[in-house]
């Protein structure tokens, strides 16, 4: 978060007053540091320098078109999982031939548009999926280059919602069972097998479970090698963590990057890596408003205009971010231990449970910190709230780059049939 400092005493974007963003647009919004994507994604680049390798950016972490084409003039390439993510990176500027379509329950529909707009790769992950893009590929004259998700059954140590490596999870084929599926690729007309794919999980912060999985992908390879098939792309996923906490234990990159080519240096394959999360978390904040306070029994309530709504992953994975306040306080006396909640209609729109944080009234602004990852991306317009604004920091400017819509215009997303008028 070092793009977010106070300064005079108010906390800043880069160079810009949230104050001043508040001011124009209201609360709440999200606020991204063009400068802090940059450099995490330079920093990335630069570990990786000595490896044969290549970056798609996985837009499930945060969507928007214009972070989509920050990222891409970086010169990275995308990782999709719909159609509407495909149609996002194409519009963001960027080829085809960079995006890499992954997901589990991709549509005949959807592989059309992919393989009719071009596409590095499809990750396949069933045998069924398999036989369907042979199909669609067939009834366009295309041939679509192919990688197997292998599932190694490893476990992540991480949320058990957002692993995805073990063998009771959704995703990937059973790593007993590839070989036998890239030897039916053969018999797919329309379908060029390029390699093997794996990602087991989210916000990891340890090294051992990329060990255990790698170790796994680098023997089925070598054998898959042996057996006669030419392997030439290894699709590493992402799932590095970010520090939510500060001080937090998180991954040091260049170990991994030395784990990655301990593994892998020998078998001369092009390593694809999807960071999401790791690019753009903690590059950004949702700021909110205090509506009120109240207190009874032994418990404070801060209640915010901002809601689990804006920002899930409290709710659902019981994920901490740091509450940070616009107005810069150094009286470590002046605090209180508050429940954080927003206005829905359930006990589950609540932030965090006794946090200290420095005394609140009614219209001072706090912000959750490391919201710039599955923030705005996973929000909704539950209780007919509109869905908040971004914005876009850099130096001493910034941008709306999605505007707060209107109440009016939601309502006017339905339709009633004429029996109903």
């Amino acid at each position: 978060m070092e793009y977010f400092a106070y300064r005079g005493g108010f906390l800043h974007a880069e160079n810009v007053s949230v104050i001043d963003i508040s001011e124009q647009v209201g609360t709440p919004f999200y606020v991204y540091s063009a400068s802090a994507i940059e450099k995490s994604y330079r920093d990335l680049e630069r570990e990786l320098k000595a490896v044969n390798h290549s970056i798609s950016y996985a837009v499930k972490a945060n969507s928007n078109i214009a972070i989509l084409r920050l990222i891409a003039q970086l010169g990275s390439g995308m990782d999709v999982v719909s159609s509407g993510e495909y149609r996002r990176a194409i519009a963001a500027g960027v080829p085809g031939e960079k995006i890499v379509f992954s997901g589990v329950g991709k549509t005949k529909e959807e592989m059309l548009i992919a393989a009719t707009g071009g596409v590095k790769q499809f990750n396949v992950e069933s045998e069924e999926e398999l036989f369907a893009l042979n199909a669609v590929a067939r009834s366009i004259e295309k041939v679509v280059p192919v990688s197997i998700r292998v599932n190694p059954n490893v476990n992540a140590d991480t949320h058990e919602k957002i692993s995805t490596g073990k063998s009771d999870n959704k995703f990937g084929i059973p790593i007993t069972e590839v070989a036998q599926l890239v030897s039916k690729v053969k018999k797919c007309s329309n379908i060029k097998f390029v390699g093997l794919a794996v990602h087991i999980g989210s916000q990891l912060t340890d090294l051992s479970p990329y060990k255990k999985s790698f170790e796994k992908i680098a023997d089925l390879v070598k054998s898959l090698q042996s057996a006669g098939h030419k392997v030439t792309r290894l699709d590493l996923g992402g799932g590095l963590g970010i520090a939510y906490k500060k001080g937090a234990k998180v991954i040091n990159i260049s170990k991994y990057v030395q784990l990655v080519t301990n593994i892998f240096s020998d078998l001369r394959c092009e390593l694809e890596f999807e960071p999401g999360r790791l690019i753009v978390g903690n590059a950004g904040i949702l700021v909110c408003s205090a509506i009120y306070t109240k207190s009874y029994q032994s418990r404070n309530f801060l209640i915010v205009d901002g809601a689990m709504i804006d920002l899930l992953r409290p709710a659902i994975y019981d994920a901490y971010h740091d509450i940070i306040t616009i107005r810069e306080s150094n009286c470590s006396n002046d605090r209180m231990l508050y429940d954080v909640v927003g206005p829905i209609c359930e006990t589950g729109d609540t932030f965090t449970r006794n946090r200290s944080i420095p005394k609140m009234r009614a219209g001072d602004l706090i912000a959750f910190a490391s919201s710039g990852a599955y923030g705005a991306t996973m929000a909704s317009e539950y209780n007919t709230r509109p869905l908040v604004p971004e914005i876009l920091v850099k130096n001493g400017n910034f941008d709306v780059i999605r505007a707060r819509p209107s109440i009016e215009s939601i309502i006017k997303k339905d339709i009633v049939p004429d029996w109903l008028r």
